[in-house]
This record gives structure tokens, C-alpha cells and sequence, in this order.
């Protein structure tokens, strides 16, 4: 069992119109990571309880997570991301909507926490319009988070088809591209999720799930590893007691 931690905005509002985290890209990765066995958290740039985006949509997922009772408690009070500390989580998620494009670039405690978590070696996804909390982001070798790196982002395509260009504060895509990322896109609306090594990101709503998905993978195989190492470590100890036995034996 991992932690996973849920990071949504806090924004409300964008150029006068209501916003803030699209319903689905938190509902269906929680999903899939409780499906799992992990364990979820949430937290928000300013904390407490964080906006949904009135424009989302619902199905039964949403349904299901808008009902659990650990999910409203998580929600009612989420932890500020400034008072988070990285080293608790195995894999963060950074949550989209439009209100990101409001919060999440140049929140100084954001990217801390974000850089905390890529340099500690645990896993950094986002979905969507999430990937806005990837920008700016520099690791402690020098290089930005995204440079030379796979990401997928909502694109500016997508972005002019439902009319919000003139609203954004920049292209999400466009902005990752001049930070050295390889952009990976699908066409408008499908399914498109990219790995590169512990950097996992999707392009829109439609690759929320499977982010998440991507992310289980890679716990899975942390857990692998952790336990193939415990047990050799245990295998070594036994050695050892035997071998002190067959010492004291001999003596």
C-alpha cells in the first residue's frame, strides 16, 4: 500500500467566469488508486474545501466519489500545500481544470513540493491542465522538470475548440514546448498518456483514469522491488545467524 496525494486548485474563478478543478480528473483517478489499495489525500493551493468547476461532468464515478464519506472529509478540509511535507507520499497527482491555469504556475509552495517529490525519487503525474504545476519546476541537477521529458497537457487546439484561448493566462502546451518538453498529443478529446520514467501525464479528461493507471503500474513495481529487497535482506541476516551458530558450534 502507497500514499497517493490529489493536488487541487483553489481557484475559482478565471477572467470573471467560474472555474476551478474538473470533477472527473479527481474522481477517476481516485478511483482507480483506491481500486488498488492506496491510500488517497488531498490537498489545495489555499486548502480548505476546493471549487469544482461547474462546467464538469458527471457519471457514476463522480457519483460514487461525491458520496464517499473519506472523500468529503478529505475535501471539506484539504491540506494546504504549503504544510505539506513531500517525503509522506509515494506518487502525487496534480488534479486539472481551468483554475490551474489561475494558481498552480508560480505558486512558489507548489513547486517546492513538487520538486521535493521528483527529487526524492517518488512519482510525478498530472492530467490535463494539471500539468501547469510542472512549469517553472527545476530539479536539483539544474534541468527543468519538463526538459527533454515526454508530456502530454491539454492542447491549444483543444483549448480553441472550447473557446477559452482568449481567457487563458498562456497555452498550457505551448508553454511546455518553450520549457523543452516533448509534447505527445493525441487528437482533440482522445485518450493519450504519457510515461517517461516516474514523470506520468495525460491530455484531458478522457486520460484521467488512464494516468492514474500508468502511476499504479509504477507502485506496483516499487512494492516489487521493496519486498525483493526485504526479503534479501532478510536471507542475509539468516545467513549470518547461521553462520555465527556454526562458529559457536565449532568452538
Amino acid at each position: 500500500m502507497k500514499k497517493v496525494l490529489l493536488v487541487l486548485t483553489s481557484a475559482d474563478e478565471i477572467v470573471g467566469n467560474p472555474t476551478g478543478y474538473t470533477l472527473s480528473e479527481a474522481a477517476h483517478p481516485w478511483k482507480v488508486f483506491r481500486d488498488a489499495g492506496h491510500v488517497v489525500d488531498f490537498a489545495s493551493i489555499k486548502g480548505g474545501t476546493p471549487p469544482v468547476d461547474p462546467n464538469s461532468r458527471r457519471d457514476e464515478i463522480t457519483e460514487l466519489f461525491e458520496e464517499d464519506e473519506a472523500v468529503k472529509a478529505g475535501l471539506h478540509n484539504t491540506a494546504k500545500v504549503e504544510f505539506v511535507e513531500a517525503d509522506q507520499y509515494d506518487a502525487i497527482y496534480l488534479v486539472g481544470g481551468h483554475g490551474t491555469m489561475v494558481d498552480f504556475r508560480g505558486n512558489e509552495h507548489l513547486g517546492r513540493l513538487v520538486k521535493a517529490v521528483a527529487d526524492a525519487g517518488a512519482v510525478v503525474s498530472a492530467v490535463c491542465h494539471g500539468p501547469a504545476g510542472l512549469l517553472d519546476v527545476e530539479l536539483a541537477n539544474g534541468l527543468r522538470l519538463v526538459e527533454g521529458r515526454k508530456v502530454s497537457a491539454f492542447t491549444d487546439s483543444e483549448e480553441e475548440r472550447l473557446g477559452r484561448t482568449d481567457l487563458m493566462p498562456f497555452l498550457l502546451s505551448s508553454e511546455l514546448e518553450a520549457q523543452g518538453a516533448n509534447l505527445v498529443q493525441a487528437e482533440d478529446w482522445e485518450e493519450c498518456v504519457s510515461v517517461d520514467d516516474l514523470l506520468v501525464t495525460g491530455q484531458n479528461p478522457a486520460s484521467a483514469a488512464g494516468v492514474a493507471k500508468e502511476v499504479v503500474k509504477i507502485l506496483t513495481t516499487l512494492v516489487r522491488e521493496e519486498k525483493a529487497e526485504e526479503k534479501a535482506a532478510s536471507e542475509e541476516l539468516r545467513a549470518e545467524k547461521d553462520a555465527e551458530k556454526a562458529d559457536d558450534a565449532e568452538e
